[in-house]
């Protein structure tokens, strides 16, 4: 369905001059080290701007890392206005089962909205001590991992905040962040399926680990810019969106210009206007001054790249007088936008060039061995690891894509003077393989950006049953 169902106009007709468009679309698509997956733009409530990169699409569900927390934040409004979480009051009061234990005064006053806003008082990244410290509870091991100071006092970004906030939700509730999300926000907003991490079973991580459409996170950020209003009903309360989306606690760092200006609940500030975010480039950034939202999912680790090129390009656009040419040379480019293909390869193999087996010392993906073997008219690439070989159809010149097992996956390849070469898009999430087969029998394969969840290359996909 994707944005079907919303309004849609022009950059022109909502006062943007589609140039600055196409000067970000030139800028993104300029740089090596930024995969564009996909991108939604909308001014005064209306689709102006829309494009997906194939093989990835309107309807493809991508692994969005910590855009989730913004999600979880969302649940949280929910549950204060339904009198089932109070901002201020004791984490601990949530989990009586851990009172005796939880003895230290400090962490006993933090409460939800110093989780909430990564303020809990530790001065850093807590999940690998919570995890050791709680033998796998990870808000168990959370509250037994000492304080550096006041709770409210210090920032630091911490997924166990997130994850102690999300399990208080889903107590409180009595059901999953999906369930408890479906008839609350997803429905209302017309998001489809959604799927969402759980550890342990019945418990969605909340810090990460929820995968959805690029127009969903278009959708979030609509809701949040309309002050929690969607279409006649005001769905989250007005008071929750201003809590969220000011800044909570400051957070002096050197991530960039746009991670030190303030954090919300669960969301950043930025040097213009506010947004969500998750590794490798998925965005959900908020302008209210423009009246406008950008949704982006990708594939990068420089993102304060991309912000500065969208403050660079897109914000003097906006109620800059535009052109009907214009508009539709970005229509134009945005519905035939495709992944690059593997760089400097050719399409034709070489003569006698009739593939085999090669071994993979070193490799990513707990791959073991690669096949490339002709297959019809075409060509076939194994990666074989413990569980066997996942078989994948190889487009040349172009994106085949497969599902294997159900795991949605693309190939495209093709041969340099001394080796072949594939890149293997994991299209439930961000991430890319690449795969370099060479003369003498050894492949390298290797993740353009490495996944911070499963590191194996079955384990890149949305949850299944």
């Amino acid at each position: 369905m994707g944005t079907a169902d919303l309004p849609h106009s022009t950059p022109s007709a909502e006062g943007i001059d589609a140039t600055g468009i196409s000067a970000l679309l030139d800028a993104l698509e300029g740089d090596p080290d930024i995969r564009l997956h996909g991108l939604i733009l909308m001014r005064h409530g209306a689709v102006v701007a829309e494009g997906w990169w194939a093989p990835y699409g309107p309807d493809r569900v991508q692994l969005l890392y910590s855009l989730s927390k913004s999600f979880t934040s969302t649940a949280a409004g929910f549950a204060r206005a339904e009198g089932l979480l109070e901002l201020d009051r004791p984490v601990i009061e949530y989990f009586p089962e851990y009172d005796a234990e939880i003895t230290d005064e400090r962490m006993r006053r933090m409460t939800v909205r110093h989780i909430a806003s990564m303020a809990s008082g530790h001065a850093t990244e807590t999940i690998d001590r919570a995890l050791e410290a709680g033998r796998g509870d990870m808000v168990l091991g959370f509250l037994r991992t000492p304080l550096d100071a006041e709770p409210g006092t210090i920032f630091a970004y911490n997924q166990p905040c997130t994850y102690t906030l999300a399990a208080i939700i889903q107590r409180a509730t009595g059901e999953s962040l999906v369930e408890y999300l479906r008839p609350r926000l997803l429905d209302p907003l017309g998001i489809g399926d959604v799927f969402w991490i759980e550890a342990p079973p019945g418990r969605n991580l909340g810090f990460s680990g929820l995968h959805a459409t690029t127009d969903a996170v278009a959708r979030l950020a609509q809701l949040y810019l309309q002050g929690g209003r969607w279409n006649d009903r005001q769905l989250l309360d007005p008071h929750w969106v201003q809590e969220a989306t000011r800044v909570q606690v400051q957070n002096p760092g050197d991530w960039g210009a746009d991670w030190s200006q303030g954090y919300g609940l669960q969301f950043w500030m930025n040097r213009h206007g506010y947004r969500g975010d998750g590794a490798f480039g998925q965005f959900c950034v908020v302008l209210p001054e423009q009246d406008a939202v950008l949704a982006i999912t990708a594939e990068t680790v420089q993102m304060q790249r991309v912000l500065d090129r969208v403050w660079l390009h897109l914000l003097p656009a906006f109620d800059r007088p535009g052109e009907a040419d214009a508009d539709a040379a970005v229509a134009e480019r945005l519905a035939s936008r495709r992944m690059p293909l593997p760089p400097e390869t050719a399409s034709v193999a070489p003569e006698g060039w009739t593939g085999g087996e090669f071994a993979t010392p070193g490799a990513d993906a707990l791959i073991t061995a690669v096949n490339v073997r002709p297959d019809g008219d075409g060509w076939m690439l194994g990666l074989v690891d413990a569980a066997g070989e996942l078989a994948l159809p190889v487009g040349v010149g172009e994106w085949a894509a497969s599902e294997p097992d159900g795991q949605p996956i693309a190939v495209a390849g093709g041969w340099t003077a001394d080796a072949f070469v594939a890149d293997v898009l994991f299209l439930d999430t961000p991430h890319t393989l690449r795969v370099t087969c060479a003369e003498g029998g050894t492949a390298s394969v290797r993740w353009l950006t490495t996944p911070l969840h499963a590191d194996d290359a079955r384990g890149q996909r949305r949850p299944v049953d």
